[in-house]
């Protein structure tokens, strides 16, 4: 029997998000869960910190919809949250880092600009095994709470190599469409949401442009990537290696 887990949990998409609380929820199963995350929508900021020393950021407690031990927003990044609820909030290392339920898939090489990859990464960085979670949109969490325990149970018991992370996207089908896991997905060798610029004015010679992202359709993406898997309806686990290793 698995022992019971200390689990921090951190997101990108702020603490006030849907998919936080459908990840706390399904970790309660396998221990005492903390909670810190940021206080407004920090996606796209990989494992940016705040550094500067006359910064300052307001942590605040937060009664959480989810059964948990505690719970506070941070203001400030992913990564922040995580190395704040480590160096300052929690007395004692957590088992596990868990990020997530993104609102967007991350996988391909939009890992690397993702803050819910970002905060797991901090873990990883501080010897602490973590997971991300992340679905195509969040239209539906069926599948995700459907899979999610059984797929935390799996990894929970499978370690990681130092500076690894596992990396996990669900489909956002029903359960009835959903065709299962795939694992040891690599990661698509493209970004999923790929930005374009547009000018939207130009004023006094600045020109001010505008992001504006398209997606990959399936009949663009390698199989047995992670984003082929969620495109194709399975669930996706795969690996990422922080860049310092």
């Amino acid at each position: 029997m698995m022992k019971r887990l200390k689990i921090l949990i951190a997101n990108d998409d702020g603490i006030r998000s849907e998919g936080i609380a459908h990840l706390a929820r399904a970790a309660a199963q396998f221990g005492s869960v903390w909670v810190a995350a940021p206080e407004r929508q920090c996606s796209g900021m990989s494992v940016r910190l705040t550094i500067s020393e006359t910064s300052e950021m307001a942590v605040r407690r937060y009664d959480f919809p989810a059964p948990v031990e505690a719970a506070w927003s941070v203001d400030g990044t992913p990564a922040d949250c995580v190395k704040v609820a480590l160096r300052a909030l929690l007395p004692f290392t957590p088992d596990v880092v868990l990020s997530g339920i993104n609102d967007g898939m991350n996988a391909g090489l939009d890992v690397a600009y993702s803050g819910t990859v970002g905060a797991a990464t901090e873990a990883a960085l501080h010897g602490i095994p973590a997971i991300a979670v992340s679905m195509r949109d969040d239209k539906s969490f069926e599948v995700a709470d459907h899979y999610l325990p059984a797929v935390l149970e799996e990894l929970l018991e499978n370690p990681l190599a130092r500076g690894e992370l596992w990396n996990v996207n669900f489909p956002t089908c029903s359960v009835s469409d959903c065709r299962g896991i795939l694992r040891n997905r690599f990661p698509e060798k493209r970004s999923y949401y790929e930005n374009y610029y547009h000018c939207v004015r130009e004023e006094n010679g600045v020109q001010y442009f505008c992001p504006k992202a398209t997606v990959l359709r399936p009949d663009e993406v390698t199989d047995g990537s992670d984003i082929h898997a969620v495109l194709s309806g399975f669930v996706s686990i795969g690996k990422v290696r922080c860049a310092a290793f």
